[in-house]
């Protein structure tokens, strides 16, 4: 099996801008069939060494997916031959570029049923690990290992990323190959329903990169930020990262959010396409230009472009679902606690109007500038109204707000809302998971990699 999820029916030619557009309009789900997906990757290294998880070898990564596949019912997913990622009953483990291994949950219903999925995702790969000698750090970032010493996985895709992005941030390779973050699947209604989403969401990033900075130590000492991964993202291809600035325009609109979407997608470099087996490098080629005139005897075909939106990087991402990509990778409450700020702020729609015009007037400059100081000071940032603290909460208590709304509730007769516990926490604390580690690493631990790496375990 082929390293692809593409529908067959996205094989036919592309012919102009309005079937790119109407890419996104198919993506509209009816109320009734809204669910919610969790993406999470993690950063593995050995027990005893403390060393990267190499691919090859009787211990190594491609040896872990392969009993996953033989003892657990996973079918394999292959590039060139080489057994890379999982597939079982809709969810998907993926391998990324520095070994990390990314979880893409199912679209389900309920967050009780998401986090039934990703606590039966950990304890399985706890169990198969071990006998690997292999432990899963929830960090933002590989604590010890330097981006040089961090081993590469053979993926096509990767090294054609590598050459390409190499060139165009001087924190791109860092990006790739030592970070780790949970993202957040929704679905939207109608273009209205997705241009108050995205703007929301948006606006709203930093506050969530704040809560979930969990990357201030790297190289093995600490690095001068709460969430050095955020910090990374912002160095690594401007053309396809960052926060979108013409969703804060006042142009931005309920009746045009696709087109401009299409319009900025249009223009990013792309990085590859793939034909079978094969991934054709692009050569920063526009997906524009791609369409006009084709490329090295290939046209454009639908599936080139749900691909080319798998290359866009913003904190917010379109493509038949909203991927919100703020927060480092942390302990399991919080990767439970992220769809819920998600769901509870998007899926109830007066929540959802109450944070529209709670935010609707900040301008793209005010979230970029405070999206580069949560990077470094997290929760003790400041925004244009006052702490980002105090912001945080009254968006922490709008999801709750809308959780109760919603009323999913789970056999023992609770609602959602108790996946916000581990954010209430942190906010009780007044200071990220960031910074916990460090106060930790400078008293406790002495700054011990083996006691952070046991605090940080799976």
């Amino acid at each position: 099996m082929t390293l692809t999820r593409e529908d067959p029916a996205l094989a036919r030619t592309v012919e102009d801008e309005a079937e790119l557009v109407e890419f996104f309009r198919s993506g509209e789900t009816a109320r009734a069939d809204w669910r919610i997906g969790t993406e999470h990757e993690k950063v593995g290294l050995y027990r005893e060494s403390l060393q990267p998880l190499p691919y090859e070898g009787e211990h190594g990564i491609a040896a872990l997916l392969a009993e996953l596949v033989r003892g657990h019912g996973f079918s394999p997913l292959l590039d060139g031959g080489r057994l890379v990622g999982l597939e079982r009953e809709g969810t998907w483990i993926t391998l990324e570029p520095g070994g990390q291994l990314e979880l893409s949950g199912a679209p389900l219903l309920t967050l009780h049923e998401t986090c039934r999925e990703f606590q039966d995702h950990l304890a399985l790969m706890k169990h198969c690990s071990e006998r690997f000698g292999m432990v899963w750090l929830g960090l933002g970032i590989h604590p010890l290992a330097r981006v040089e010493e961090i081993p590469r996985m053979p993926r096509q895709r990767y090294t054609i990323m590598r050459e390409y992005l190499g060139q165009r941030g001087p924190m791109a390779l860092e990006m790739m190959h030592s970070t780790g973050s949970v993202q957040t699947n929704l679905d939207y209604g109608s273009e209205a329903d997705l241009a108050r989403k995205l703007r929301v969401a948006l606006a709203a990033s930093p506050v969530l990169t704040a809560l979930y900075a969990n990357s201030s130590v790297s190289g093995g000492e600490p690095n001068g930020f709460e969430s050095h991964r955020a910090w990374v993202w912002r160095h690594t291809d401007p053309d396809r990262c960052g926060l979108l600035p013409f969703v804060f325009e006042e142009s931005w609109d309920e009746g045009n959010a696709y087109r401009r979407y299409v319009q900025w997608a249009l223009d990013v470099p792309m990085l590859f396409i793939q034909r079978e087996d094969r991934h054709v490098p692009m050569q920063g080629r526009s997906f524009r230009a791609y369409l006009a005139r084709g490329h090295d005897g290939f046209k454009a075909i639908l599936a080139d472009w749900a691909l080319h939106l798998t290359t866009l990087f913003p904190e917010v991402r379109l493509k038949r679902v909203i991927e919100t990509r703020s927060s480092d990778a942390v302990p399991p409450g919080l990767v439970c606690a992220l769809p819920a700020f998600w769901k509870g702020l998007l899926y109830d729609e007066p929540t959802l109007a109450e944070a529209w015009e709670r935010l609707r007037h900040w301008r793209f400059e005010d979230v970029d500038r405070l999206h580069a100081e949560v990077a470094r000071t997290a929760l003790k940032a400041q925004t244009r109204e006052g702490p980002i603290l105090a912001l945080a909460k009254d968006l922490v208590d709008l999801a709750a707000r809308g959780l109760k709304s919603l009323d999913e509730r789970n056999r023992k007769g609770e609602d959602e809302r108790l996946f916000l516990d581990p954010l209430y926490e942190i906010l009780d604390r007044g200071s990220s998971p960031g910074r916990y580690l460090l106060e930790r690493w400078d008293g406790a631990w002495s700054r011990r990699m083996d006691l952070l790496v046991e605090y940080s375990k799976y």
